[in-house]
């Protein structure tokens, strides 16, 4: 019987993924982002309230609905990184990474020796203590390992930082690219979209998957041409909030019509 593909495979694939940040810290969040059917949820440990305590029932929520989650860590602490991947997290997203000596920190701390020194603990993802052999097999082929390129100093050092070993996917976060860049996202397009092809070709060149976050699905043709297959599109705040917007703005336009405003 062929082994189905891990999280990390199918990423590896070449074929688009999309998913969505989830920032409010509850199970019952990441649940019905995962009705939606997105390829997967990353847990956004850095912009939001989640703590290291909640990451366990938040995976164990997308395991539920079978929607594979990622957690993006709030710094590059190996035990940070460590924390996420025993509590179930098919991978992780770790900001603000400038040189190739931090990509491959983190890819000493995301892997099982002979590929890194990641400690083994008896966390959910290795049953709790009962299924370590099993775990540490698959393991270093099955955890995502991805790094974020948001600023200036990570810009210059792409080329180096794509060629690191064990690294998976970059990903591009475009804010934080347009404020080192002292230029806002949207007003200064040719600057940001001159930075972001720089690292479309340091990843082409390195065959590294990569890909960007953007708040919606526009222009994803676009960065599809530049060859991302990894995309988050905005996050259940950004959802709930234009979800909430929409239907009020509708509902107060009906009421003008007739009125009754």
């Amino acid at each position: 019987m062929t082994t189905p593909l891990s999280f990390r495979e199918t990423c590896l694939s070449g074929q688009a993924k999309f998913g969505l940040f989830c920032n409010i810290a509850h199970p019952a969040a990441v649940e019905v982002l995962a009705l939606g059917r997105p390829d997967f949820i990353c847990l956004d440990g850095e912009h939001s309230q989640i703590g290291r305590g909640e990451f366990e029932n938040l995976c164990r929520a997308g395991d539920v609905h079978g929607v594979p989650v990622m957690a993006r860590v709030p710094g590059k602490a190996p035990e940070a990184l460590a924390g996420v991947l025993d509590a179930g997290a098919r991978g992780v997203m770790v900001p603000m990474v400038s040189t190739a000596e931090e990509a491959r920190a983190i890819v000493s701390a995301c892997r099982y020796p002979p590929l890194g020194r990641r400690g083994v603990g008896p966390g959910r993802a290795a049953g709790y203590g009962y299924r370590i052999p099993d775990y540490l097999a698959a393991a270093n082929r099955s955890v995502l390992v991805t790094i974020q390129v948001e600023n200036v100093e990570g810009l210059n050092n792409i080329e180096a930082i794509a060629a690191v070993e064990g690294i998976d996917a970059i990903f591009i976060g475009p804010g934080d690219l347009g404020v080192s860049l002292s230029v806002l996202p949207e007003a200064e397009r040719p600057t940001l979209d001159a930075a972001i092809g720089r690292i479309a070709d340091a990843c082409r060149a390195a065959g590294r998957v990569f890909g960007m976050f953007r708040p919606g699905p526009e222009r994803i043709e676009d960065y599809l041409s530049l060859g991302m297959r990894f995309f988050i599109l905005g996050s259940d705040a950004m959802a709930l909030t234009a979800s909430v917007e929409g239907t009020m703005r509708a509902a107060r336009e009906a009421a003008l019509g007739t009125g009754a405003a």
